[in-house]
């Protein structure tokens, strides 16, 4: 997710406020189709509504993922190893969102021509969740270095290529988002 942050340069004693800027999603019906409607982030999304978001599994020609960890500061799954995933901002295709995730989160330049969609899934509650989103999953190859530095936010604290064993012994243990379960048997699946 990318937040950026505007002073707000009001003088309340000498404390200065940080004020993050607005997230908007487009909402989508559950045929992905435009609603028309704007959703800011954090607000409880309607009944009818849904947001585009995007997993995104990146491979090396070696047959291994690139994985980060979360970062500590981070609200939900501090510390959990993850792929890189988002929300779609309003006005992006799921594609253009797969893009700029990876670059804001890893700080991996992707190409569109080394991506492909691998499913799509509607997902409304999941063991008691609200979701609500229309999840793009998405693998892309990539031959390249890996440099946090490049990343432009600080969402991951570190990224590592893993295999799939690697990953599942993250996962058996606790250390990967149990979200993304579905690895194992649908990305799997196009190997």
């Amino acid at each position: 997710m990318s937040v950026s942050y505007n002073k707000l340069n009001a003088d309340f004693a000498d404390n200065k406020e940080h004020v993050p800027d607005v997230e908007i999603w487009d909402l989508y019906n559950e045929n992905r189709e435009l609603l028309g409607k704007d959703h800011i982030r954090g607000e409880q999304l309607p009944v009818d509504g849904y947001h585009l978001v995007v997993h995104v599994w990146i491979r090396n020609p070696k047959g291994e993922y690139l994985i980060s960890q979360r970062s500590a500061n981070r609200p939900t799954y501090p510390l959990m190893w993850e792929c890189v995933a988002g929300s779609v901002v309003k006005g992006e295709d799921s594609l253009s969102g797969a893009i700029r995730e990876a670059k804001e989160e890893v700080g991996v330049d992707l190409t569109p021509e080394n991506g492909r969609v691998i499913f799509t899934k509607v997902r409304k509650i999941i063991d008691g969740r609200i979701f609500h989103d229309i999840m793009d999953v998405w693998l892309f190859e990539y031959d390249g270095k890996i440099d946090l530095g490049n990343a432009t936010t600080d969402e991951a604290a570190q990224a590592v290529w893993m295999n799939r064993s690697q990953m599942k012994e993250l996962f058996d243990a606790n250390m990967f988002v149990d979200t993304l379960k579905y690895f194992f048997t649908e990305v799997d699946k196009q190997l």
